[in-house]
């Protein structure tokens, strides 16, 4: 039986992981676990600059929910995104059509310059 004390480790080693993965993006500063409160102040579970991240790792994330949870946290000016991992899968982002388009299209213009 898996403890719930073990899950919650496995999620935050998993933020942990797309903090690093960020940060070769992003700068060092600007990319980091958000805090978890209590407060009712709602948070990402990644900070950066650009994105309003939900993180889940376990045995099947649900992905809707997942990308739900970030989408109705998000503040107008960040792209909500959620970051899941299945065990032994490979890991998924999930975000509106829309902001995938307007990222792919910002992309193509700077592409062709």
């Amino acid at each position: 039986m898996v403890s719930g004390a073990y899950n919650r480790k496995k999620g935050h080693d998993f933020e942990r992981k797309l903090v690093h993965r960020f940060r070769e993006v992003f700068d060092d500063d600007d990319v980091k676990r958000g805090l978890q409160y209590r407060s009712g102040v709602e948070v990402p579970d990644v900070e950066c600059p650009v994105f309003w991240i939900e993180a889940k790792r376990m045995k099947r994330p649900n992905i809707r929910a997942a990308y739900q949870q970030a989408r109705d946290a998000c503040p107008e000016h960040r792209i909500s995104l959620a970051i899941t991992k299945a065990n032994r899968e490979d890991t998924l982002v999930t975000l509106s059509l829309e902001d995938f388009l307007e990222i792919v299209g910002e992309w193509w213009e700077y592409k062709k310059q």
